[in-house]
């Protein structure tokens, strides 16, 4: 921008005051021009998180975000003061990436989508960092948090992970972790009430109980050797049937008096809906932010896709899986029956940010093919009674 000596002013090569303005029109000033053209293209601000109430919350532990095996192993072998003095002198030190990374990644993506259609809403995925660490490691964590940040492409004001901008996205996308819980070895259960928590993943089988206990959706996390590379665009979540979306009724009748009992049962209650599961919460707050995609007529380029993965079979026991989730009014965009067959393999097709099943079987068929799956620890099969006493509490 200049004023030349026959005072036009030009900005970009546009002579702004000649004939009262570039556009030529005489009620115009030359600075309301100016500031058209100075206007930046993309907004700097950062995205306000949402109110509590409003999002959808989902609570990760720091042991599920970030990989802390080796810290892990320090604090069971030489206890809580060692532990936090070897987080304090490595706290310029990030950690790496844990099982639930590319998850939450996936829920900014959709987070970014969202406030391009609907910039006012605070109907969006809100993460809060939910550990019984120290605060004295909270440094690390924040500094973690900057590095994966930095080394994505964010921006430099504030902790957040950023990720690879959607392709119809002019500006990156990025995931602003504003909310942490450092309890200090304290039960997070009455936080995760307070932030109205939809879902829970940590690295503790007790704490996963706990919160189910409280009626609130959680699973349990494991650290794999491998993971498959999934969509930087697309939250693809895969979900077992019984006692995950659905309680645990009819595989009750099938321990107890065995398969040919279980189709007799499901055959004569098809058109009686099952009650709900742990994780039917979640899926339903999942179907309502689909729901805005499909109000702008983006059904076929929505980026949630859910998926129904369960052992019972398509014509002796499907039918009342489909009808119970028809009665809830959800949707769930693809339904694989295998009829016993093993998850992993339809798993690594599908490719799942995480997948959800209550048995540890399963969880570990699909981890093996580098899935990350989660257990979630409800209903007949587990073999630890949800009453049992608790493990000893860790850093999470």
């Amino acid at each position: 921008m200049n004023l030349d000596n026959g005072q036009s002013l030009t900005v970009g090569g546009q002579d702004l005051t000649r004939n009262g303005s570039s556009s030529g029109s005489s009620s115009r000033y030359p600075w309301e021009d100016a500031k058209k053209v100075m206007k930046p293209s993309t907004p700097t601000r950062k995205p306000q998180p949402p109110k509590p109430e409003n999002a959808i919350t989902i609570a990760v532990s720091s042991r599920v975000l970030f990989n802390m095996e080796k810290e892990q192993q320090i604090y069971e072998q030489q206890g809580m003061e060692e532990y936090i003095r070897y987080q304090v002198e490595h706290e310029s030190e990030p950690f790496g990436p844990g099982p639930a990374f590319s998850f939450v990644k996936a829920l900014e993506a959709v987070n970014a989508r969202l406030r391009e259609l609907y910039p006012e809403s605070e109907e969006l995925f809100d993460v809060v960092l939910m550990t019984n660490n120290h605060a004295y490691v909270g440094l690390r964590l924040i500094n973690t948090i900057n590095h994966h940040r930095e080394l994505l492409g964010g921006s430099q004001d504030g902790p957040c992970l950023s990720l690879p901008p959607h392709p119809s996205l002019v500006s990156s996308p990025e995931l602003f972790i504003e909310r942490f819980c450092m309890t200090g070895g304290n039960s997070p259960i009455g936080y995760l009430k307070a932030y109205h928590t939809n879902l829970y993943l940590s690295a503790d089988p007790g704490k996963v109980r706990e919160a189910l206990e409280e009626g609130i959706a959680a699973a349990t996390m494991f650290t794999q050797e491998k993971m498959k590379e999934v969509s930087d665009t697309q939250l693809r979540v895969a979900f077992d049937g019984d006692a995950v979306l659905f309680s645990d009724e009819s595989e009750r009748i099938y321990k107890a008096h065995g398969l040919d009992k279980f189709f007799e049962h499901e055959k004569a209650h098809e058109n009686k809906p099952l009650d709900h599961g742990p994780l039917k919460g979640f899926l339903e707050a999942l179907g309502k932010l689909q729901k805005r995609f499909y109000g702008k007529g983006q059904r076929m380029d929505c980026p949630i896709r859910t998926y129904l993965v369960t052992a019972r079979s398509a014509a002796s026991s499907g039918t009342r899986a489909l009808k119970t989730l028809r009665s809830w009014g959800l949707e769930i965009d693809e339904a694989l029956f295998l009829a016993g067959a093993p998850k992993g393999p339809m798993l690594e097709k599908i490719r799942p940010h995480i997948f959800f099943d209550d048995q540890m079987f399963h969880v570990e068929g699909a981890a093996e093919m580098g899935t990350v799956a989660c257990h979630v620890p409800y209903g007949i099969a587990q073999k630890v009674s949800r009453k049992a006493g608790k493990e000893p509490s860790a850093p999470k």
